[in-house]
């Protein structure tokens, strides 16, 4: 029988019998308000932060609140299933996280307890290249669970192989290359604290475990810290890739790859051209373009685009268990979700993880039963009206 996530409810309120409450809220929006209060502002901008003045962050929200759900009645949803088959991969409901970089600045377990969080919820784990922890000691917390890799596509080819090839000796089924990251966008909040975390050695783990990283080096990265730091900075992303490119990752992969950061259907269809299998449509939630077409509004074009071609994948703005839903509605087939983890992370490491995806599917569960859907696979377009500006 498929799991019902929204019986976290029950134990809950049962849990509530003998005076216990949640140590985080239920309402996964009021997280960053507790994690601004509660975390040092350099971190806290960091993974809050956006580019400009925030405008496109706020888009992505504004986006998703105008969608609104149109409930339908006496059908029966008494059991549900929420699994689906992504990238070939059997999953338990349409979520993963996303690859979220640095996350020991939010607390010192980082991507060790976000992961076993995944893996012990069964949602898979996407680690980011930038993680603070090494690819291949995330993949030993994780066992056989599902994970997949996201990668910064480094100048330097080499060091670009050696990762794909620790990346799959790690088990890590999926590639997701981050696109829209070619250079560092304007960051108020982090340019006012003059705070960025690599300059310390924060967030370069693969990095400086990597041989072919290290080859570039004069002296060994503990003995001249700072000199792998800049070999770091030089290499993290490369302005002149373009679509040819892609020919060298397809080479050097063999399971499935995703182009994260797509909003144009063009760019869908050059994806699908390329044989490529995915694509993620993300503004970097807000991140990297101010003044970006919000992520969800540019998701129903991408998925007309490619929808019979490539599997969509959604972040930016999600939130709650309704943005999922309408997320699928607007054509995703699943999502990732990023701040709201690393936000419960930092309040609570582990068991703050496994909160916030257990809220956000009990959410869920409880929004397809709620509008009439005993699935994802039932939710689309006519399931959604839009509220005009």
């Amino acid at each position: 029988m498929a799991q019902h996530w929204a019986d976290f409810q029950y134990e809950i309120y049962l849990k509530g019998m003998t005076g216990a409450v949640p140590r985080l809220p239920t309402d996964l929006t009021r997280l960053e308000e507790l994690v601004e209060r509660r975390l040092g502002p350099g971190p806290v901008g960091y993974v809050a932060g956006s580019a400009g003045s925030g405008s496109t962050a706020a888009a992505n929200r504004a986006a998703l609140d105008r969608r609104r759900i149109v409930p339908r009645m006496l059908r029966d949803v008494h059991e549900r299933d929420l699994s689906v088959e992504v990238l070939g991969r059997p999953l338990p409901a349409p979520l993963a996280l996303a690859p979220v970089g640095v996350l020991s600045i939010m607390h010192p377990d980082a991507e060790s307890a976000a992961a076993r969080a995944a893996a012990a919820q069964g949602v898979p784990f996407v680690l980011s290249s930038a993680s603070s922890t090494p690819m291949e000691q995330v993949a030993a917390e994780m066992g056989d669970a599902e994970r997949w890799f996201q990668l910064y596509w480094a100048k330097d080819r080499e060091v670009t192989k050696s990762f794909l090839d620790r990346a799959k000796a790690s088990g890590f089924t999926a590639l997701l290359v981050t696109l829209d990251t070619p250079l560092l966008a304007w960051r108020p909040r982090d340019l006012d604290q003059a705070y960025l975390p690599f300059l310390h050695g924060v967030g370069t783990a693969n990095y400086f475990s990597d041989p072919a990283f290290q080859a570039g080096l004069a002296k060994p990265v503990h003995e001249d810290p700072d000199a792998a730091v800049m070999h770091f900075v030089g290499m993290f992303a490369d302005p002149a890739k373009t679509w040819p490119d892609l020919a060298f990752l397809r080479e050097n992969w063999d399971g499935p790859i995703v182009l994260k950061g797509i909003l144009h259907p063009d760019d869908a269809r050059l994806a699908a051209d390329a044989g490529m299998d995915g694509v993620v449509v993300s503004n970097h939630g807000g991140r990297q373009v101010a003044g970006s077409v919000a992520a969800a509004d540019a998701l129903p074009r991408v998925a007309e685009a490619v929808g019979d071609r490539l599997t969509v994948l959604f972040d930016s703005g999600v939130r709650t268990g309704d943005d999922v839903f309408k997320a699928l509605a607007l054509g995703a087939r699943a999502v990732l979700l990023g701040r709201p983890y690393a936000y419960g992370l930092g309040l609570d490491g582990q068991a703050g993880v496994e909160h916030v995806i257990r809220c956000l599917l009990a959410e869920f569960d409880l929004t397809l039963a709620l509008t009439g859907h005993a699935g994802p696979g039932t939710v689309g377009a006519d399931d959604l009206v839009t509220e005009s500006v």
